[in-house]
């Protein structure tokens, strides 16, 4: 009778254990659950921006990552880049003015260009026979597969003189690398390697 009862308060200590273990088993699993749900939740929250309107009403808005707008910064890069390099106006200082900000875009290649232009009266001339220029980017095409990123830049270029307007046929070609962002170089890219592939007439009409 004695060995019976032994027998039985040794199986309840053994119960005693296997539901403790289950038990802190179970406790665990929650408070690793629980962990890793607060961890997934506060990464979500780290994606929204919340966003007074006029101090009244509170907005959401999500934020993405800014490696999804990268192609488009490019783009933007490379056709601001052609809109203040080739936009001039019969004004030295405007044209200075423009080539400064282009610059800030570009490495030496696209100033190299600009100094062969001018050393060729190019400037000049735009300057003493009061002529505009002004150009429409068509498209810019940018290859993400390989770094640096080539791209190739079709547009349509207006020489606008007081008798005609002359319509020219642009390509260039450059390479992108990343570069620090700032108020001069809103996209963190910078053009390398900068070439003008084609640039030829083709019309010219009276006006």
């Amino acid at each position: 009778m004695e060995f019976k009862t032994l027998r039985n308060i040794e199986n309840s200590f053994r119960q005693i254990r296997l539901y403790a273990i289950v038990f802190a088993v179970l406790c665990i699993s929650v408070v690793g659950y629980a962990v890793w749900q607060s961890y997934r939740f506060a990464e979500q929250q780290r994606q929204k921006v919340y966003v007074l309107d006029n101090g009244k009403s509170l907005m959401l808005a999500l934020s993405q990552d800014a490696s999804i707008n990268r192609p488009v910064e490019a783009r933007e890069h490379v056709r601001r880049f052609h809109e203040l390099f080739f936009t001039l106006a019969p004004d030295k200082n405007a044209i200075e003015s423009n080539m400064k900000r282009a610059f800030n875009l570009a490495d030496k290649s696209a100033f190299d260009y600009y100094k062969d232009l001018s050393e060729k009266g190019y400037y000049n001339r735009i300057i003493s026979g009061n002529v505009q220029q002004r150009i429409e980017v068509d498209s810019v095409v940018c290859n993400f597969d390989n770094y640096p990123y080539a791209v190739r830049t079709y547009a349509k270029q207006f020489i606008i003189r007081s008798s005609n307007v002359t319509r020219r046929s642009l390509a260039t070609s450059c390479y992108l690398v990343n570069s620090v962002r700032s108020d001069n170089n809103p996209q963190g890219f910078n053009i390398e390697k900068f070439a003008v592939l084609e640039n030829k007439d083709v019309e010219v009409v009276d006006r």
